[in-house]
C-alpha cells in the first residue's frame, strides 16, 4: 500500500473513520503477510470499527494468526469473514481485552470455542462449566481451561447476548465449577485426606449472591465433618490441607497466570480463626460472639462444592439467625455504625475514581439493600436473596423501597457494574478504580455502547448514576415510611405500620409509634407545606437516625415546624439552603440544651442557614447592641428581659457552632482541634456573660439614677470567667469594685453601689423563658459574711493586711468585666503584686497551697462519685491541672511575662515556652484539662444541666460519646480513653504540683 509522500493513503482514511486512533500503525499491520488474505476485505474492517477498541482487536487478530500452524491460519480467516457469530464474539473480547487477547496468543487454538453458536452456549450454568473443566487434572490445565471458559462468558457479554445480572450469574457459576475441580485436584493429590472428611465449601460475598465480578477475591467459608469412625481432631486436620490447597490452586501464579484468590476471612474470628470448623463449632460462634456485620455476610451464604448435605446443613443452619440479626441487643448501635461512610481509608486522590467505595457507590446500593432485607426479611421470606437487584426488586413489590427510587437505583447499579466489568475485563486485574488515560476512557466508553463521544459521554453518565445512588441510598430508608402515614394512589403499594415500626426500631427511633405520629403530622395534607416536608423528611429522618437520640431530633421538628410552619422563609430556608436542614438536624438530636434554647425563640434558626451564622459575636459587637436595647426599653425588667433574650439567642449560637463543629457535617468534617473547640466555648460564653452583666449594669443605674450613677462602678471576672473559660452551665464568679466620684460621701457611695449589685442580681435571676444569670460573689475578701462590694481603698487595705495565700491564688483569674474601665485596670494593678509575687512564693505558701488542694480533694469531692471519671475534681481533672499551672504563675511569673494571664491553657504553653515544664508533661496536661473541659460541656449540652462527671443514662452516655467523637457502641473506649489520659495527667501532677519539682 504506497502512496504519494505527504498524502494519507484511502486506507488510513477509512480507519479513522472506523475509529482507530492510530491508523498507521494499523496500516502496517494489515500489510503484514498474514492478514493478505483478508485485508481488502469490507467486513472485517467493519468488525474491527464495531469493537470498544479498534486498535487492540487488530493487534490481537494479528498475534492469534502469527501464533497458529500454518494450516489453521487460514482456517481462522476464512471462518473470521464468513461467519458473522465468530467475528463479533472473537473482535469483541479482542478489543474489550489485552489479558484474553495473551492467553488466545499462548493457546490459539482457543478460538475455536467460539465458533458454536448452539442455544446451550447462550446460557451456560454450573454443569457446563464443569464439562468445560472436566480435562483439567492439575493446576496449569485448570488455568488454561478456566481462560477459555471466561473466554466464551466475556464474548456473550461485549457482544450484548448476556445482560448484566446473566454475566455476573455466570461467572459465579463459573467460579462454582471451578472451587469444585480444585477441591477435586486437591483431593486426587491427598486420597488419605478426603476418606478422613467431609468438606464442604460455602460461597460468601458476590459469588454467594451469583453477582460476581470479572476478577474478585471468591470468599469461601468452610465447613468440615469427620466420617464414621474418624477421630474428629484429624478429621479437621484433613479437613484444612484439602482446603488450602483447594485455596492454593485457585490463588498460585503459574506459568499460566492465577484464577482469583480464594479469601477465608469471613469465618469465625477472621484469619485468627480456625480454616475449618465443624457445623455445631460455627454454630456455637454465631450464637454467641458474632456481630452484625457478620450476619450481613451470611445473607449470600450458598453450598457450591465438596459434600452437598453438609453445605445445606450449614446453610439451613445460619439462616435463622441470618433473619433474626435485627432482635439482637447490639443490632441499632451496629447499624448506626455500619450505615456512616467508610471512606477514610481511600487515599484522597483516588476516591473520586473509586466505583466501589467512592460516594455513590456501589456499596452505598448494597448495603442499603442488605439492611433493608435483615430488618423486613424476619417476617417476609420474598426478601431472602443473596442477589442484590432480586432483593431490590422483592423490596420494592413489597412496598419497602418506592418503585420509582428502586427503578431509578437498579438502573444505576447496572450501569456502575457494567463499568466495573468493562475495567476489569481488560486486563483482567482486581480494581473498581476508573482509569484517568483518554485512551482507557475512550475504550470504556465505546465498551458500553457510547461512539459520538465517548469520554465525555461516559463521564456525564457515570456522575449522573453516582448522583442518583448519592441521592438515594439513604433515603430508601425513610421515603417509605412517609407513604406508610400519606394517602398513596390506587395500587401503589405501601408499608405497613408494622414494617414501618419496625424500621425505625432498626433505625434506632426508641419509640416507633410516636415517631410515626411526628411523621403524619408534619405530612399529611396536600398544602405546599406538606409537599416541602415530605422533600425534606427523608433527608432529616437520616441525619436524625445518625445521632444518639433520633426520637428526641424528630420530636424538636415537629415543635419548629409547628411554631415557624406559617412563617414564609423557614421551610424555604431548610429547602434551599442545605446547610441549614443538616445543621438543623445536628442540633435537634444531639441533646436538650439546644433544642430548649431554640423553641424559647425558635426564630432563631435563621442562624444555622447563615454563612456567618455560627461564628460567635465580639464582645464589642453584643455590648452595642445590649447597650442599644437597654436605651430603648421603657424601664430595667424589659431592658434586661430584652438583653436575656440576645444572650439566649447567643447561647444558641454557640451550642450550635459547637455541636455542628463536634460531629461534622456531610460537607465539613468534625474539628479535630479539640482544644479549639473548648477555646471557642469558652472565649463566646465569656464575651456573652460579660456583655448581659454590662446591660444588667446600665439598665439598674438608669432606672434609679438616669446616666450616672453616684460612684464608679467595676465588675471583676474571676474563676472560669476572667479565665474566658465558662462552661455552658457555669456561674459567673464575680468581685464589685467602686470609687466615690468627687463630692459624694463614702456612705451614699456604698448605699448606690449595694443597690446596684442587688438589683443586677436580681434582674438577671427573674423568672422567664429565659436562662438566668447567676452571680457569684463569694470570692471576695472575708468570703460571704464580707461586704458585697468595697471601694479601692478597702480592698487595698485588706489585702495588705489580711489576704490568705488562697486569696492570692483566685486572683490569678482576676480581669476586668464590664463597668468603669479605667476603675477595673486600677484594680488589676492592684492585685498584680499579690498573684505574682516578687521573687516567687515562699515554702510556707508552697505547703498551704497543696495542704488546701488536698483537702480540696479528699472533702469536696461529692460522695459515691468515681474520682477517676470526675471532670472537675477527679484525679487528672480540670482542678489538678489548673492548680499546678496557678501555682507555676505565682511562682515565676514575677519573671516570665508570658505567665501573666488569666487562661490556663496560655499560662501552661508560656510555661513551657519559658522550660518551666516539659514539652512532653505540658503536653499531657493540656490534653487531660481539653478533655475533662469538653465532658462537662457534653454533659450540659446533652442532659440540658450542668454535670461533672458522665451520665448514668445510656442513651445520653452515647451522646456525650457521640460528641466527644466515639463511634456508636464504643462508650467503653471512651471511658477508658479518659480514665488513661487523665491517668497521666494526675501522674504529672503528682511530680510538678506535690513533688520536689515544684
Amino acid at each position: 500500500m504506497t502512496t504519494a509522500p505527504g498524502r494519507r493513503s484511502s486506507t488510513f482514511t477509512r480507519l479513522l473513520r472506523h475509529g482507530f486512533t492510530d491508523p498507521s500503525a494499523a496500516e502496517q499491520l494489515l500489510d503484514l503477510d498474514a492478514l493478505a488474505s483478508v485485508r481488502s476485505d469490507p467486513v472485517l474492517l467493519e468488525a474491527l470499527g464495531a469493537t470498544a477498541d479498534p486498535d487492540l482487536a487488530l493487534r490481537g487478530l494479528v498475534r492469534i494468526v502469527e501464533a497458529g500452524e500454518e494450516g489453521e491460519r487460514q482456517v481462522l480467516l476464512d471462518t473470521l469473514v464468513t461467519a458473522k457469530p465468530l467475528r463479533d464474539r472473537l473482535l469483541g473480547v479482542l478489543g474489550a481485552s489485552e489479558a484474553l487477547g495473551d492467553h488466545l496468543a499462548r493457546h490459539p487454538r482457543d478460538w475455536q470455542a467460539l465458533v458454536t453458536y448452539e442455544s446451550a452456549d447462550l446460557h451456560p450454568g454450573v454443569a457446563e462449566f464443569e464439562q468445560g473443566l472436566a480435562d483439567a487434572v492439575d493446576p496449569d490445565s485448570l488455568r488454561v481451561a478456566y481462560r477459555r471458559c471466561l473466554l466464551t462468558l466475556a464474548a456473550r457479554d461485549v457482544c450484548g447476548t448476556t445482560g448484566l445480572a446473566q454475566t455476573a450469574a455466570e461467572l459465579a457459576d463459573l467460579a462454582t465449577a471451578t472451587l469444585r475441580a480444585a477441591l477435586a485436584i486437591a483431593r486426587t493429590a491427598a486420597p488419605e485426606d478426603a476418606a478422613q472428611c467431609r468438606l464442604a465449601v460455602v460461597a460468601m460475598g458476590k459469588c454467594g449472591g451469583r453477582e460476581l465480578n470479572y476478577i474478585s477475591d471468591v470468599d469461601v467459608i468452610f465447613v468440615g465433618e469427620a466420617r464414621d469412625g474418624v477421630d474428629e481432631t484429624k478429621a479437621m486436620q484433613a479437613a484444612t490441607r484439602l482446603a488450602a490447597h483447594m485455596m492454593r490452586i485457585c490463588s498460585d501464579t503459574t506459568v499460566e497466570g492465577t484464577i482469583w484468590e480464594v479469601d477465608a476471612n469471613l469465618r469465625p474470628e477472621g484469619r485468627n480463626g480456625p480454616l475449618v470448623r465443624t457445623l455445631s463449632s460455627h454454630l456455637a460462634y454465631y450464637q454467641r460472639w458474632a456481630k452484625t456485620w457478620e450476619f450481613q455476610a451470611l445473607l449470600k451464604a450458598r453450598a457450591v462444592a465438596g459434600d452437598p448435605e453438609l453445605g445445606a446443613e450449614y446453610v439451613d443452619a445460619v439462616s435463622p439467625l441470618v433473619w433474626g440479626a435485627a432482635d439482637r441487643e447490639n443490632f441499632v448501635p451496629d447499624v448506626q455504625k455500619m450505615r456512616r461512610r467508610v471512606v477514610d481509608n481511600i487515599p484522597a486522590d483516588r476516591i473520586e475514581r473509586e466505583l466501589k467505595l467512592g460516594p455513590g457507590g456501589l456499596r452505598d446500593v448494597e448495603f442499603a439493600v442488605q439492611l433493608l432485607q435483615l430488618v423486613h426479611g424476619r417476617s417476609d421470606a420474598s426478601l431472602h436473596s443473596g442477589s442484590t437487584l432480586e432483593a431490590l426488586r422483592a423490596l420494592a413489590e413489597g412496598g419497602y423501597v418506592g418503585r420509582a427510587d428502586a427503578a431509578q437505583l437498579d438502573e444505576a447499579y447496572r450501569f456502575l457494574r457494567a463499568m466495573e466489568h468493562r475495567i476489569q475485563l481488560y486486563r483482567l486485574r482486581r480494581t473498581h478504580l476508573v482509569p484517568e488515560g483518554e485512551a482507557d476512557l475512550r475504550r470504556l466508553g465505546r465498551s458500553l455502547g457510547m461512539r459520538t463521544d465517548p469520554v465525555a459521554e461516559l463521564n456525564k453518565a457515570w456522575k449522573r448514576h453516582a448522583s442518583v445512588v448519592r441521592r438515594l441510598h439513604e433515603k430508601i430508608f425513610y421515603r417509605p415510611l412517609l407513604d406508610a402515614v400519606a394517602q398513596l394512589a390506587p395500587g401503589e403499594s405501601r408499608l405497613s405500620a408494622k414494617a414501618a415500626a419496625i424500621r425505625l426500631e432498626a433505625l434506632g427511633y426508641a419509640d416507633p409509634a410516636a415517631a410515626l405520629r411526628h411523621l403524619e403530622a408534619l405530612s399529611s395534607g396536600v398544602t405546599r407545606k406538606a409537599a416541602i416536608q415530605r422533600t425534606l423528611l427523608p433527608v432529616l429522618l437520616g441525619w436524625f437516625a445518625d445521632s444518639a437520640d433520633p426520637d428526641a431530633g424528630l420530636l424538636g421538628f415537629r415543635k419548629v415546624s409547628d411554631a415557624l410552619g406559617k412563617t414564609p422563609w423557614y421551610l424555604r430556608l431548610l429547602r434551599d439552603e442545605g446547610a441549614a436542614a443538616e445543621n438543623l438536624a445536628r442540633v435537634l438530636s444531639a441533646g436538650r440544651l439546644a433544642p430548649d434554647l431554640l423553641m424559647r425563640a425558635p426564630e432563631a434558626v435563621a442562624i444555622l442557614g447563615d454563612p456567618e451564622g455560627l461564628t460567635p459575636r465580639t464582645r464589642e459587637h453584643l455590648e452595642q447592641e445590649v447597650l442599644a436595647a437597654v436605651g430603648r426599653a421603657g424601664d430595667a425588667e424589659s431592658a434586661v428581659a430584652v438583653v436575656r433574650g440576645v444572650r439566649r439567642r447567643e447561647l444558641f449560637r454557640t451550642t450550635a457552632a459547637d455541636l455542628i463543629g463536634s460531629y461534622g457535617t456531610e460537607d465539613s468534617p468534625a474539628e479535630q482541634d479539640h482544644g479549639a473547640l473548648v477555646d471557642r466555648v469558652g472565649s463566646a460564653v465569656t464575651d456573652l456573660n460579660a456583655a448581659t452583666i454590662a446591660g444588667a449594669l446600665r439598665a439598674a443605674v438608669r432606672e434609679r439614677w438616669g446616666d450616672t450613677l453616684p460612684t464608679r462602678f467595676a465588675v471583676i471576672g474571676m474563676g472560669r470567667f476572667g479565665g474566658h473559660e465558662l462552661s455552658y452551665g457555669s456561674d459567673a464568679d464575680v468581685l464589685f469594685v467602686h470609687q466615690p466620684r468627687e463630692g459624694v460621701s463614702d456612705e451614699e457611695a456604698g448605699r448606690a453601689a449595694n443597690a446596684v449589685v442587688g438589683e443586677m442580681r436580681r434582674l438577671l435571676q427573674l423568672p422567664t423563658a429565659d436562662p438566668p444569670l447567676l452571680i457569684d460573689a463569694d470570692l471576695r475578701p472575708e468570703g460571704r459574711t464580707g461586704p458585697m462590694v468595697r471601694t479601692l481603698k478597702s480592698y487595698e487595705a485588706y489585702y495588705r493586711r489580711w489576704s490568705l495565700v488562697w486569696e492570692s491564688q483566685a486572683l490569678l483569674r482576676a480581669e476586668h468585666m464590664a463597668g468603669d474601665a479605667e476603675l477595673g485596670r486600677a484594680f488589676v494593678e492592684l492585685v498584680d503584686p499579690l498573684r505574682y509575687p516578687m521573687e516567687g512564693l515562699g515554702e510556707d505558701a508552697v505547703r498551704e497551697i497543696r495542704r488546701l488542694k488536698a483537702r480540696m480533694e479528699s472533702e469536696r469531692m461529692p460522695r459515691g462519685a468515681d474520682p477517676t471519671l470526675h471532670a472537675k475534681l477527679g484525679r487528672g481533672g480540670l482542678s489538678d491541672v489548673e492548680w499546678t499551672v496557678q501555682l507555676i504563675q505565682m511562682q515565676h511569673g514575677w519573671a516570665e511575662p508570658g505567665l501573666r494571664t488569666t487562661r490556663t491553657r496560655e499560662a501552661l504553653a508560656a510555661a513551657c515556652a519559658a522550660d518551666l515544664i516539659p514539652a512532653e508533661e505540658a503536653q499531657t496536661l493540656d490534653e487531660a484539662w481539653v478533655l475533662a473541659a469538653r465532658v462537662r460541656n457534653a454533659v450540659m449540652l446533652v442532659r440540658g444541666r450542668p454535670g461533672d462527671t458522665f451520665p448514668s443514662d445510656a442513651r445520653e452516655l452515647a451522646a456525650v460519646g457521640r460528641y466527644l467523637g466515639y463511634e456508636p457502641g464504643h462508650v467503653g473506649d471512651m471511658l477508658d480513653d479518659y480514665r488513661r489520659i487523665t491517668r497521666r495527667a494526675r501522674a504529672v501532677v503528682e511530680e510538678r504540683f506535690y513533688g520536689a519539682a515544684g
